[in-house]
């Protein structure tokens, strides 16, 4: 039982370090997309923090890290209809650590776009497959649409546990 317990606690660490190198170098790439004196505000969808990752988080994570170094002035994160993944836990997270958000409904993303300067959309994935395809909850797509429409830039940021190179295309997911 102590091997088990050692190889355990060997994957949680490994996972903890995985999600805040991906919050480290996301933080990082969006910051050197924006003037150097500009403050970063995010838009999330789903949860992707510590209650679906092992302590950290993966879109949420880039989140912490930008609120880390300071370079973070809001996140709007999505409700995630019809589980409400990002208002029963995605707020909850940005509310107990004390990070600047607003609660969106799904619906408002679009316009919050277009009226609330967002530099960037952040979003976890459950798979990603060779040609780049990327599964995750329904409404991802919709917000990479409206993102490209409004020239914000659209980011998942996903561990290689999510990654699936023996599917071609998004098709192939089951």
């Amino acid at each position: 039982t102590e091997s088990v317990i050692q190889w355990a606690e060997s994957l949680l660490k490994k996972d903890v370090e995985d999600n805040r190198m991906i919050g480290d170098l996301g933080a990082k790439h969006i910051l050197q997309n924006v003037e150097p004196t500009e403050n970063v505000c995010l838009m999330t969808h789903c949860n992707t923090g510590s209650l679906a990752t092992a302590g950290y988080g993966t879109a949420l994570g880039v989140a912490r890290s930008l609120h880390s170094l300071g370079r973070l002035s809001h996140v709007f994160c999505t409700e995630t209809r019809p589980y409400n993944q990002g208002s029963r836990l995605t707020a909850y997270e940005l509310v107990y650590e004390k990070i600047p958000a607003t609660l969106i409904t799904d619906s408002m993303a679009s316009v919050t776009m277009k009226e609330r300067r967002v530099s960037a959309v952040v979003v976890g994935a459950d798979r990603v497959v060779a040609n780049g395809d990327t599964a995750n909850k329904i409404g991802t797509y919709q917000l990479a649409i409206s993102a490209k429409y409004h020239g914000v830039p659209f980011y998942v940021a996903a561990p290689s546990t999510s990654c699936d190179l023996s599917l071609p295309t998004g098709g192939s997911i089951v």
